[in-house]
């Protein structure tokens, strides 16, 4: 039998062994009420949020080792990340280090167990340190910007501990350590000009631990951070996290994240309103693929108290745009929602109808309402966020669902229609500028290939829905609609060399190199590309864009390569989303061969967490242990270390290498690539309407066996 269910053990990441400020993506950890950044240092913590109390990057619990500043010593930090905890470990001045990190489970609380050896053998004391910071405010509006929210504090004593307040005392931070001695910091208040990341961190005060190592042992001390909207809530959320070693939150934590990972693919086990199919495989890196895209979904759930959606989604942590769900990024993981977590998903469509979703793009978990500028892709998204939640779940009847002032449905044919608005001379729809679309190629603006092409499928699979309620005029009318646009789109193609060009106002054509051109159009019209076309776009993306771990955005020949060094989009580095989607599209261009080859490298890339914002190609930054490495959030790269569009690797497994097709009235067929690489595996429970199914590599289509 082979392991179908992994652990927090089963999706540790690799040791990263590093200095201050190597290029190092520093982790995060939840527990789905907020989350942390564990930073370089020991013990220190960044970015502590518990929504709606919030406060920026302020980073607290720096290290100090007998007076002096752990980071000072420059000496190498191994963190090892899984998903209940992160291990810190150094020698320093002759002392063994150890910490682990947790974010408490149940509390708005994170708690850093510190465990100190004397490397000689012999007993001594040791003087620990932790420089104390707060900047903690509750907003009542939305987090609108991509850091949240902090404001000046107000700090006192209060026995081992500080209490920090906003000045409305509306927001609380409770910091303290077993055993410590507490003081201020005696040092002038940090001015708002001089926040984290520009001039400096602020210091409210000192937290200090003097330990006695017996021979031969061990000593501990806890650190813990507790936030809440009252005093009284913060010190309860303290008192509940600090214990006598910290060995219960550290277990707890444990318990907690198996326990979400179990029942992500449990159906009826009350955590989520469905569940995601088990994968049975003999492929090692085929499961970790799964597991790895699996863990990237359910990272980002966040049923905080004051969640106005109850419950929903965050697209990135633990840095950035937090409370803030994109439409673009969850479309990403469509699938996935419409498998795990259908009642959110549902929740949370309707709630973007609500609103005009060509005005932002994404919303706020804290008041519901919009987050942002508009995104070419909405129209896109948002289609196909509909029709994979009806082609799953079998809930018809939410096409006649009033919200606003229009049925579902009836928003499901203005998305599909919506790009006829922005025609200019010509018939292609004008996406606009830069900010519209991938914010650092400056070439892929106005009239993209990808979007257009999405523009035929939008309309096919409204046409679809339309059939589905018997609506057949409207969809006749949409599937012409579609054929008229399709040679228009493919018109842009340069067969020489594989890619498209990009209309401009003034009538010029540029050349893109970019992969969400070859990605889109290849997951959207590839039934009607000529084989030439398919061959020419399969051609391009092994010269220009796969590498062996990963892919590059934008192809290193485009001359707009030079523009940006934002490894999401550009030459350096891509996306999480990008190299999944990019293999759904090698396949459904005729080329399943390509993508086999390329699984087992990717999944060496499964190796540092949950994907990042964006992972850095080999040829820009050296990987880790056989892994594309995640790019940093500092300046120029700004990437955030987690994101939830993971999703994306599901839908790979799912629709490319299994072959799942699932069509809006649920009926299923399969038959894939992934013989080649396991002919026995199987993918158990996969729920489609009212039926629940396993499917394998043969294509095999069986009702689902519970005992199996």
């Amino acid at each position: 039998m082979h392991p179908t269910i992994p652990t927090v053990t089963d999706l540790a990441a690799d040791p990263v062994t590093h200095h201050f400020d190597d290029m190092i993506a520093p982790a995060g950890l939840t527990n789905l009420l907020g989350t942390v950044r564990v930073d370089h240092d020991l013990t220190a913590l960044s970015a502590v949020q518990f929504p709606p109390v919030s406060q920026g990057l302020t980073q607290s619990g720096s290290l100090f080792v007998d007076g002096r500043l752990f980071a000072s010593y420059g000496v190498p930090v191994t963190h090892e990340w899984r998903p209940d905890r992160v291990v810190r470990s150094a020698h320093v001045a002759g002392w063994e280090i150890v910490t682990t990190t947790v974010c408490v489970p149940g509390q708005t609380a994170v708690a850093v167990v510190v465990e100190v050896r004397d490397a000689a053998g012999a007993g001594r004391d040791v003087r620990l340190g932790f420089s104390a910071a707060a900047r903690v405010v509750r907003s009542l509006e939305a987090w609108l910007d991509a850091e949240s929210p902090s404001a000046p504090n107000r700090v006192r004593v209060d026995g081992e501990r500080l209490v920090f307040s906003s000045t409305d005392e509306t927001a609380w931070s409770i910091q303290g350590a077993l055993g410590a001695t507490a003081s201020l910091s005696g040092v002038a208040d940090l001015p708002d000009e001089l926040d984290t990341g520009i001039g400096g961190n602020g210091r409210g005060g000192d937290l200090s631990v003097v330990l006695t190592v017996p021979p031969g042992g061990t000593a501990r001390t806890v650190f813990v951070v507790a936030t809440g909207t009252s005093e009284d809530a913060a010190q309860a959320a303290y008192a509940a996290t600090l214990t006598a070693t910290g060995a219960e939150v550290v277990a707890s934590a444990e318990q907690f994240w198996n326990r979400q990972l179990a029942a992500a693919f449990t159906a009826d086990d009350g955590e989520f309103s469905g569940a995601l199919p088990v994968l049975d495989t003999a492929s090692a890196p085929l499961r970790r693929l799964y597991w790895w895209a699996v863990l990237g979904v359910i990272w980002f759930r966040r049923d905080f108290e004051g969640n106005v959606l109850g419950r929903s989604y965050d697209t990135l942590m633990p840095n950035y745009w937090g409370t803030t769900t994109f439409i673009w990024d969850y479309s990403l993981s469509s699938v996935s929602h419409a498998l795990l977590d259908p009642a959110e998903m549902r929740n949370q469509v309707r709630q973007w109808i609500l609103l005009d979703i060509h005005s932002h793009f994404g919303t706020s978990s804290l008041t519901g309402g919009p987050v942002g500028r508009w995104y070419s892709v909405n129209d896109y998204a948002m289609t196909r966020l509909v029709r994979d939640y009806i082609r799953f779940t079998g809930d018809v009847a939410f096409l006649g669902e009033t919200v606003g002032d229009v049925t579902v449905l009836e928003s499901v044919r203005q998305w599909a229609t919506a790009w006829k608005a922005l025609r200019g001379a010509g018939t292609l729809a004008d996406y606009g500028e830069i900010d519209n679309l991938l914010e650092c190629v400056s070439s892929y603006t106005h009239e993209v290939a990808s979007l257009n092409a999405a523009n035929v499928w939008s309309m096919r699979a409204a046409a679809e829905l339309c059939e589905l309620v018997g609506e057949s005029a409207p969809a006749a009318q949409l599937r012409a609609d579609a054929d008229a646009l399709l040679p228009a789109v493919t018109a842009r193609f340069l067969p020489d060399e594989g890619v498209f060009a990009a209309g401009q106002p003034d009538g010029t054509l540029l050349t893109v190199r970019h992969c969400y051109d070859f990605s889109v159009v290849g997951t959207t019209i590839a039934e009607d590309l000529t084989p030439d076309v398919r061959r020419a776009m399969v051609e391009f993306f092994q010269r220009e864009l796969q590498t062996e771990n990963w892919i590059r955005a934008l192809s290193p020949w485009d001359p707009d390569a030079s523009y940006s060094v934002r490894p999401d989009h550009q030459w350096n580095g891509a996306y999480p989303a990008w190299p999944a989607d990019a293999g759904r599209a090698v396949a459904a261009l005729g080329a399943p061969e390509v993508l086999n080859a390329w699984i087992e490298g990717l999944s060496r890339t499964a190796n540092q967490g949950p994907m990042g914002q964006a992972h850095f190609v080999e040829e820009a930054v050296p990987g880790i242990a056989g892994g594309a490495r995640k790019a940093p959030p500092q300046l120029p790269y700004i990437i955030d270390w987690a994101c939830s569009s993971s999703g994306a690797w599901i839908e790979l497994v799912l629709e490319a290498l299994f072959g799942i097709t699932v069509t809006a009235e649920g009926a299923l067929r399969a038959g894939g690539s992934i013989a080649a690489l396991d002919p026995g595996a199987v993918l158990r429970g996969l729920r489609v309407g009212a039926a629940t199914v396993d499917v394998h590599a043969d294509g095999r289509v069986e009702p689902h066996r519970a005992d199996d």
